[in-house]
């Protein structure tokens, strides 16, 4: 039972009653709280870095909707971009010159992409690009890294074995040992394992996917050499090298981790931010490769609110503000106030811990780390993390409800919030 200091009978008997019409009461897994026990939040609204809660419960918001409310909850341009394209339609079916300007913004913003295709969700991005990999080598086998989460795409919902590369395995059910068979899965940051399998079967390699920065094992920069090795091997083999930049893509650095880390991957796919916090994704790269695309090329995807006049209008008001005030200085020196601050909390209460940053990506992992695969962060003590979640909440402060997420800080968020944050913490360590 956790034990939560703060009124919580709207949000469960909300949760009760959703439980009844969606599978577990939620409509994404993570929602549910299963990691960390308890009840979830029911949130009502929220404003720059706040959550409201239905209990009237604020909380200073590190999840960000999962990273694309950079600039802080309802924005005010970005609030009015979306009710001025509401009065005009909200959804068409047919051109607009507001998919143009979207898909210009990226353009000039991602070092890799010449062209892109916009769909409506991060999931239906990796799909579409391993798709296109596929299409374009007319090889099968796509390369994956345990602990790096691509969406629900059958193929890539697959679990690493014990030895450095294994044939995928269903992680899912429903998911056939069929559509995971060319699937290899590899430790992250392992470069001795990538020479490995491109030594064995790299005419076979249709592509490699990766989060440049992984935010699905909690925050795990890549190691010295491991993105520079993947370019040189794809080059040389002819495979496809995609960044899954879903989460990173202009969170990290305005052109994404490929910009901050200077790599360039074939294909690059987006979601989150360049929608401005409403559903939508994208895939872009090399021109060559995103002509082989229906109706340019034969590779087939469609999508009916593909480029949908809302989303398309948040994420230009978005990437426009990002682009003409960057806040992405601020944003670093945020981040290392949080990255020090948790940290010294946590040692000063002589908790095992460590901290990892990228940018405003961020986790405290309950583990003497460092993380740079996913056998060192599954080893973390992940009832420490949850009792540490559920004291923050009742702090006011909201961290994402797993240890294998990232946090993400937003534009909204000052020095003096993060040192509330930071002294909150340094709160429930002393109360250990």
């Amino acid at each position: 039972m956790v034990d939560v200091q703060i009124s919580m009978e709207r949000s469960r008997a909300a949760f009760d009653k959703a439980q009844q019409f969606m599978p577990g009461g939620v409509n994404s897994p993570a929602r549910a709280f299963g990691a960390v026990g308890g009840t979830p939040l029911f949130i009502d609204r929220a404003e720059g870095p706040w959550l409201y809660d239905l209990d009237g419960n604020r909380f200073l918001d590190y999840i960000g909707s999962w990273g694309p409310m950079i600039l802080g909850h309802a924005h005010r341009r970005v609030i009015e971009a979306i009710e001025a394209a509401a009065r005009r339609g909200t959804s068409f079916g047919a051109p607009t010159t507001a998919e143009t300007r979207l898909a210009e913004l990226i353009v000039e913003a991602v070092p890799s992409i010449e062209k892109l295709r916009l769909v409506n969700s991060g999931t239906e991005a990796t799909m579409s690009a391993i798709r296109l990999a596929r299409g374009a080598t007319g090889r099968d086998v796509i390369v994956k890294f345990a602990g790096n989460y691509h969406g629900h795409v059958d193929s890539l919902l697959v679990a690493a074995g014990s030895s450095a590369a294994n044939l995928g395995t269903p992680d899912s059910p429903g998911v056939t040992e069929g559509t995971s068979r060319d699937t290899r899965v590899l430790p992250y940051n392992d470069i001795t394992a990538v020479d490995q399998l491109f030594s064995a079967e790299g005419d076979k390699i249709a592509g490699v996917i990766l989060e440049p920065v992984v935010g699905n094992m909690g925050c795990v920069p890549p190691v010295a050499g491991f993105l520079e090795r993947l370019r040189a091997l794809c080059t040389q083999y002819g495979a496809v090298l995609i960044f899954d930049e879903v989460m990173t893509g202009f969170r990290v650095a305005y052109g994404g981790a490929q910009a901050r880390f200077g790599i360039q991957p074939d294909l690059t796919t987006l979601g989150k931010i360049v929608g401005g916090g409403l559903p939508v994704g994208a895939y872009g790269g090399r021109r060559d490769l995103m002509d082989q695309v229906l109706p340019a090329g034969k590779v087939f995807q469609a999508g009916t609110l593909s480029g949908n006049p809302l989303a398309t209008a948040a994420g230009i008001a978005t990437l426009e503000l990002l682009r003409d005030e960057p806040p992405y200085e601020r944003l670093e020196r945020l981040g290392q106030r949080l990255e020090n601050g948790l940290a010294q909390a946590a040692a000063s209460a002589g908790i095992e811990h460590c901290v990892q940053r990228v940018g405003s990506m961020l986790t405290l992992f309950f583990h003497a780390g460092p993380i740079r695969a996913w056998d060192d962060a599954s080893q973390c003590d992940r009832q420490a993390f949850a009792k540490y979640f559920w004291k923050m909440i009742d702090r006011g402060v909201y961290m994402p409800c797993s240890q294998f997420e990232a946090l993400f800080i937003s534009a909204a968020h000052t020095e003096e919030l993060i040192d509330q944050t930071v002294d909150a913490a340094r709160d429930v360590f002393r109360s250990w």
